[in-house]
């Protein structure tokens, strides 16, 4: 059908469009920023690269849901069930990102305090650092955690309705797997390799190129998933 071409092409832009800005926010604004040793001078000295990742992340979580509810009626097709559930793991999900940004905001905040009051009270914006520092990484890894719950929903729903073809849901399947294993045991304080986190980034991109250029498959609703 030609509106579930146009329809996979649309999703596939936008899915491109979230994996460029997560790389730009967590490689190039964020992540240099935050999780370096002297965060508390370095965020206040680069407030607007994180005031703007903190705006970008926040419209990749928009964004994130606006493909659910695209993908909604298709996905209804096969599941009713597999379809709201997207949508309600992709909202829970912008959640975890909204709490993340906030805690992003209130190491600026921090961070420009120490800054404006030079050597005044180190020790205790010190202390406060360290304590906003753990939990900025508590809130990152819990929305990080969080988000493998909508794309293994994703994925299980695009298996099972061969709207792309299976290799590649099988791929993301066991990619999110892996992802949710390694941040989990990071919570745990039992990292076991981030490359583990590599093979999502790959199926993340590969997926929207797929889209973008072929679209969603014609429905075939030989079954059908309560």
């Amino acid at each position: 059908m030609k509106s579930n071409k146009k329809t996979g092409r649309l999703v596939g832009l936008l899915f491109l469009l979230i994996f460029a800005t997560g790389i730009i926010v967590y490689q190039f604004l964020q992540g240099p920023v935050l999780f370096s040793d002297d965060f508390l001078t370095t965020t206040s000295a680069n407030s607007n690269e994180i005031i703007i990742s903190t705006l970008l992340l926040f419209l990749s979580g928009i964004t994130s849901v606006v493909i659910a509810v695209i993908l909604l009626p298709i996905f209804k097709k096969y599941s009713i069930t597999l379809a709201f559930l997207y949508l309600a793991f992709s909202i829970l999900s912008f959640i975890a990102i909204s709490i993340d940004n906030i805690s992003v905001l209130s190491m600026l905040e921090l961070s420009q305090e120490y800054t404006k009051n030079g050597t005044d009270n180190s020790d205790m914006l010190n202390t406060l650092g360290n304590v906003f520092y753990k939990t900025h990484w508590w809130t990152h890894y819990l929305s990080l955690l969080i988000s493998c719950f909508p794309v293994f929903i994703l994925y299980y729903t695009l298996y099972v309705s061969k709207l792309i073809p299976k290799i590649i849901s099988i791929v993301g399947i066991i990619a999110i797997i892996l992802m949710f294993i390694e941040i989990l045991f990071s919570l745990l304080g039992n990292s076991i390799s981030m490359n583990m986190l590599f093979p999502i980034g790959l199926i993340q991109l590969i997926l929207p190129l797929w889209l973008i250029f072929k679209g969603l498959n014609s429905p075939t609703l030989e079954t059908e998933i309560k």
